[in-house]
């Protein structure tokens, strides 16, 4: 997967000149096969509509960029026209004569030799803009990613609880039926069935409400690998994840946390490319208080004005030179343009501060947060079995008649919110751990890797 993503990336750096891919969602039902992680996020690589977009995005800056570089770059130009004129009355004075037929052809090629400052700085300015953009696309991989990670342990989530909820209508259902049985023997009251039977009543919602948390769940998932479903397809989407939850132990120190998101963090270094661009707009926006220098070689042709009346006739040459113009005064033009410049660097200064700040909290507040799941995850770790192990005793003193069809009850509930809670503490940690990653401006494709 770390290949992928490297070839993938070498690939967007190759975008100048080469057309993009179409980007159309493939329109593909799920076929149910065997789904991991890394082929998920192989998917959202591919296909993802947000990924597939800030494509299209990259290739519109790095059309900017050209446009910026198009200073320091000669400048070819071709003009000619032709007129003819219908004299109805021509004074013709002693050896001239009358021109009705009009016309010249030149090409002129001009380099901009100096602008004071302009052209370096817009040299300058296109390499920047070029290096944002990527960054700009890196955040926007990084982005998606983690909503693919997020949906992907939603749906594990979601297929967990939806087997603990048909596990417990199993054992309450089994229950309601050994109640039935020793009431109709005689053994145990009407109550003791109708208590059955109601906690089976009230446990259905539960599982109806998973399963169908577990259908929006695939289909969002879905939406994010940019698969379209059949319209025929059915509401249930057969998918067959192959991940599991908590699957390995995870830990950082929050310095080192802090000091790799500092390093990593691509909207970090997009913003330091946006105070770099903003000191480069105020040296072009004050180089129009400096002359401008260009070279210009012309070769032209037109037809003779005094030695022939034949438009065919003509006369032709090359002119080469240097010209100079420097704009005095011009109103107070430039002077406000530079202030405008200047107060977008500030702002980008700002920016560039209150994301530092942001990034700060929130590599410390995910990094809390793993440690609360951590914690919750490891308070879980014998809840269970000493839930299952309730539940058998509750069985047993039951049948022994010292004990009651209330405490069988209480403690299969017992069971089940022990099951359900290791779920969510499960779900909790891989949610956190992969939010911290992102913090830090890890992906997922270099943790997986190692």
């Amino acid at each position: 997967m770390k290949r992928i993503l490297a070839t993938h990336l070498i690939h967007v750096l190759c975008l100048t000149g080469i057309a993009l891919a179409d980007t159309a969602s493939p329109k593909m039902e799920w076929d149910g096969k065997p789904l991991s992680l890394n082929n998920a996020i192989d998917f959202a690589l591919q296909q993802n509509g947000e990924i597939q977009k800030g494509k299209s995005e990259l290739e519109e800056q790095f059309g900017i960029v050209v446009q910026t570089r198009a200073v320091a770059i000669p400048q070819l130009a071709a003009k000619g026209n032709y007129d003819y004129t219908d004299l109805t009355e021509a004074i013709n004075f002693p050896g001239s004569k009358t021109i009705r037929n009009n016309w010249n052809t030149s090409l002129q090629l001009t380099q901009n030799i100096y602008q004071g400052g302009n052209i370096r700085a817009s040299l300058r300015s296109a390499n920047l803009t070029r290096d944002q953009a990527l960054l700009n696309y890196q955040t926007t991989i990084a982005d998606n990613l983690l909503k693919v990670r997020l949906a992907y342990y939603d749906v594990l989530q979601a297929e967990a609880q939806v087997t603990v909820e048909e596990a417990s209508i199993k054992l309450l259902t089994q229950q309601f039926d050994d109640q039935k049985r020793r009431f109709d023997a005689g053994t145990v009251p009407r109550f003791n069935v109708l208590q059955a039977e109601v906690a089976v009543a009230n446990e259905r919602p539960k599982l109806i409400q998973t399963r169908n948390t577990l259908r929006i769940s695939k289909m969002n998932l879905v939406r994010l690998l940019g698969y379209n479903l059949n319209k025929q397809s059915l509401e249930n989407i057969p998918m067959l994840l192959t991940d599991k939850m908590g699957d390995s132990d995870y830990s950082v120190e929050l310095p080192v946390a802090v000091a790799k998101a500092f390093e990593n963090r691509t909207e970090l270094a997009a913003l330091r490319k946006s105070v770099d661009l903003g000191k480069e707009s105020v040296t072009i926006s004050k180089s129009t208080y400096k002359p401008s220098v260009q070279a210009y070689g012309s070769y032209g042709a037109r037809n003779s004005q005094f030695i022939s009346d034949d438009p065919a006739y003509s006369v032709y040459g090359g002119t080469v030179g240097l010209q100079a113009s420097w704009n005095i005064f011009d109103g107070f033009l430039t002077k406000g343009k530079v202030q405008s410049a200047k107060a977008k660097l500030s702002t980008a200064k700002v920016q560039l501060d209150d994301m530092e700040r942001n990034i700060d909290v929130e590599v410390r507040t995910d990094h809390s947060n793993l440690i609360e799941a951590k914690e919750t995850l490891e308070s879980q770790k014998k809840v269970q079995e000493q839930a299952e192990e309730a539940l058998r005793l509750a069985k047993v003193r039951n049948e022994a008649g010292t004990g009651t069809q209330l405490d069988v009850l209480s403690a299969q509930t017992s069971l089940t919110q022990a099951r359900s809670t290791q779920i969510q503490a499960l779900h909790d940690y891989d949610v956190a751990r992969a939010k911290l990653e992102r913090a830090m401006g890890i992906n997922f494709m270099q943790t997986n890797s190692k």
